[in-house]
């Protein structure tokens, strides 16, 4: 896709997003180095990130795998939730990937 801008600019954007990017993640590591003992309420709120990230990753390749909302016929959803379900029991991640996959292509190939 061609555009106006030059070399210079791109790179210049490029480099100025890094530094930014850079001092965000810096600030966090010099604010946790001065302060002796973090407080009770961050370190709750920070157990809740990871698995907020993952399911922002996950859950759209779950409810729209074409790009649109497919609830109807969605057989990666009732995977997803079959999944879901074992890993709420069992606790165990080989039976909820083995689980997912076989209720996967089972819905999908009808096997």
């Amino acid at each position: 896709m061609p555009t106006d801008y030059g070399p210079v600019s791109i790179w210049g954007v490029v480099v100025a997003l890094g530094l930014a990017t850079f001092g965000i993640r810096a600030s966090f590591i010099y604010l946790f180095g001065r302060v002796d003992d973090v407080p009770d309420r961050v370190t709750s709120a920070l157990r809740f990130v990871p698995p907020a990230v993952f399911a922002a990753l996950a859950v759209p390749a779950f409810v729209a795998p074409a790009g649109s909302v497919a609830v109807i016929g969605n057989e990666r959803l009732v995977a997803g939730i079959v999944a879901g379900g074992v890993a709420w029991y069992v606790d165990d991640v080989f039976a909820t990937i083995l689980a997912g996959m076989a209720a996967l292509w089972l819905f999908r190939f009808g096997l």
